[in-house]
């Protein structure tokens, strides 16, 4: 059985990052290529782009590889995702907010910070809300 938990959260681990890692490349090409980061308007746009990005991709990957969701309802399942995402959006914006706008930390910097606090918290709430087991 503790084989089972140790390999679920190394599976989160790497979708997490695999995760981060679209998250990270969509902020970063918006704000190489079409949005301002030094605009707290445009920095919010890249950043809410990268979040809509990385919660399709993540859906479909904890939901097939990592807690191997067996639930039927999709529509179910996935609007308690999203309510989970949309929390951690608005940690990632106000982290992005403090950071960047108040406290002048270079923006692509402050993102990685950013998501590791929004790693930890996704998978808090996806074991506990999101794919919860049923009891047999």
């Amino acid at each position: 059985m503790k084989k089972d938990k140790y390999k679920e959260l190394i599976m989160y681990l790497i979708v997490g990052v695999l995760t981060t890692v679209v998250s990270l490349g969509t902020y970063y090409l918006l704000t190489l290529s079409l949005l301002n980061p030094n605009n707290d308007v445009q920095l919010q746009v890249a950043n809410v782009l990268s979040w809509i990005a990385a919660v399709i991709f993540a859906y479909v990957t904890n939901k097939k590889y990592v807690f191997k969701s067996e639930e039927k309802d999709v529509i179910k399942e996935g609007s308690k995702f999203l309510i989970s995402r949309i929390f951690t959006l608005l940690l990632d914006m106000f982290a992005m907010f403090l950071m960047v706008s108040i406290l002048h930390f270079y923006d692509r910097i402050a993102k990685l910070i950013s998501q590791i606090l929004v790693i930890i918290a996704n998978y808090v709430i996806s074991k506990l809300y999101v794919f919860t087991k049923k009891r047999k």
